[in-house]
């Protein structure tokens, strides 16, 4: 059987310790010894290293001079900052996809924003986790609101900017059940975006966004986790 290119095993040591860390399986501020990573992944040290090093470029793994790297930490600093510069540039994609979507791209919102409320928020072998069936169509929910955005750079951004978000969402998860009705938030949005109600459908992406930093910070989740 021919081996896998360098490359290509590059990419796969990245995507699954990315996974691991938006999962918080690797708990933020967490060490990351190289060997280990090797062993429980099975994949070289170099493919491992160059994983990480990719990772760092993202923010999602902090390199630290002759201590070697650990899982970036979360910050309540940082998830103020992340949340407006989220909400804007979000805000900008979905205003822009309102104005040039079509029929598909509103069949698309409607789909996605009806299978996330059929699927369950929690792991059902771990209600403190989020279940990654929900977090996949969550993901392709936000995704579906703006995939009629023209603009490659707004989007590259928002990218960047729901990565860096999604571990703190994962977070705030044993408090959503109780503080929040994500299914008619996720509703709200997507009738206002269907409806082509820019200022509606803008006005609830900010909420959506703001309510989880809110229950986060007054929680205080995120200071237990600050590394």
């Amino acid at each position: 059987m021919a081996r896998p290119e360098s490359g290509s095993l590059t990419a796969e040591a990245y995507a699954r310790i990315r996974a691991e860390i938006l999962a918080c399986r690797l708990a933020p501020g967490q060490k990351l010894i190289i060997s280990d990573l090797c062993e429980e992944f099975e994949f070289s040290l170099g493919a491992v290293r160059e994983a990480l090093a990719r990772l760092t470029s993202e923010g999602l793994v902090v390199s630290e001079p002759r201590k070697g790297f650990r899982v970036a930490p979360i910050t309540e600093a940082e998830l103020r900052d992340i949340t407006r510069v989220r909400a804007t540039i979000e805000s900008l994609c979905l205003e822009n996809a309102i104005n040039n979507g079509d029929l598909r791209w509103e069949t698309n919102i409607v789909a996605t924003e009806f299978e996330l409320s059929r699927l369950s928020l929690q792991d059902p072998a771990d209600p403190a986790r989020v279940s990654e069936a929900w977090a996949e169509v969550h993901k392709r929910f936000h995704e579906a609101l703006v995939a009629a955005c023209d603009s490659p750079w707004l989007l590259r951004l928002r990218e960047l900017l729901f990565i860096q978000s999604e571990r703190y969402r994962r977070v705030s998860v044993p408090l959503d059940r109780a503080k929040r009705d994500l299914v008619s938030e996720h509703r709200e949005i997507a009738d206002a975006a269907v409806s082509r109600d820019v200022e509606k459908a803008t006005a609830a992406i900010r909420a959506h966004l703001e309510r989880t930093t809110r229950i986060l910070i007054e929680s205080d989740v995120v200071k237990a986790h600050e590394g």
